[in-house]
């Protein structure tokens, strides 16, 4: 026997619950420490670390206890650690830390995650709307005709940032009929919206993802598994705002609300 939808939406919305609770979760994340070409400290953190066309390099001795992922000792002299825009992506610890380089638009990041971050222990769940089955609509995807494009969007760490976006989806959802700027991640589609409930129901804005559309174009837009952004779960990372004309202007009651606390 095949699970009904709202069977696979517990599944799902359970699944995320563990997935940022994590020992090194989106809810660990206590820090994002931008690099400069020159050696300098980084709070919290033993060593020096910079930037260069290749990833983040940390400079440190053995006692300091920074082990890149893979080796068999401590760093003890130079290493590379090479960011997530990298196929082969390079991450360290130091104790119960994790530490990930990032790149976005050519500047280079350190991330700090902590298990005991304050955040992850007060942690208690993620409030969400009800499943209802008539916020599962079709949906056809056409993309740009000029190709794949960009737009300047705000990020939550307060900065301007391009966001590719490749298409639009069309669909008709509680007697509105729409449409949403969205990209390709791999297959599928995904795509930063906002509604009436965003800022008071709900987060300010909510992420979504689509399956992979047919050769028509045609997927499925199931809005009960609008998620919130990582930065809902932690003030240090960088989610971009909802492009222009994906705001919708009724309240959509479905999917993830709100980040709970003890």
């Amino acid at each position: 026997m095949t699970a009904t939808a709202a069977e696979e939406w517990k599944h799902w919305s359970d699944n995320r619950a563990a997935a940022v609770s994590t020992p090194h979760g989106q809810l660990a994340l206590t820090g994002t420490h931008w690099l400069e070409p020159e050696p300098n400290e980084v709070p919290g953190l033993p060593g020096l670390w910079w930037a260069d066309a290749e990833g983040a390099r940390v400079r440190a001795a053995a006692a300091d206890g920074i082990t890149v992922t893979g080796a068999s000792a401590p760093v003890d002299g130079e290493a590379l650690l090479r960011p997530d825009t990298d196929p082969a992506a390079d991450t360290a610890s130091l104790g119960e830390l994790r530490l990930a380089p990032i790149e976005r638009e050519g500047e280079l990041a350190l991330r700090v995650f902590d298990p005991a971050a304050p955040r992850r222990a007060s942690f208690a769940g993620i409030s969400a709307y009800p499943y209802s089955p008539e916020w599962a609509v079709p949906a056809v995807y056409t993309p740009f005709e000029g190709g794949d494009d960009q737009v300047v969007v705000p990020n939550a760490d307060g900065k301007d940032r391009p966001l590719a976006v490749t298409g639009r989806i069309a669909f008709t959802v509680a007697g509105e009929h729409r449409t949403l700027t969205v990209s390709h991640a791999g297959n599928r589609l995904t795509g930063v919206i906002a509604d009436a409930t965003s800022g008071t129901d709900t987060y300010r804005f909510r992420f979504i993802t689509l399956p992979a559309p047919e050769a028509d174009g045609h997927t499925v837009f199931d809005l009960n598994r609008a998620y919130l952004p990582p930065c809902a779960f932690s003030d240090h990372f960088i989610c971009p705002f909802p492009p222009p004309g994906n705001r919708l202007d009724f309240a959509v009651e479905a999917g993830e609300k709100q980040v709970l606390t003890r």
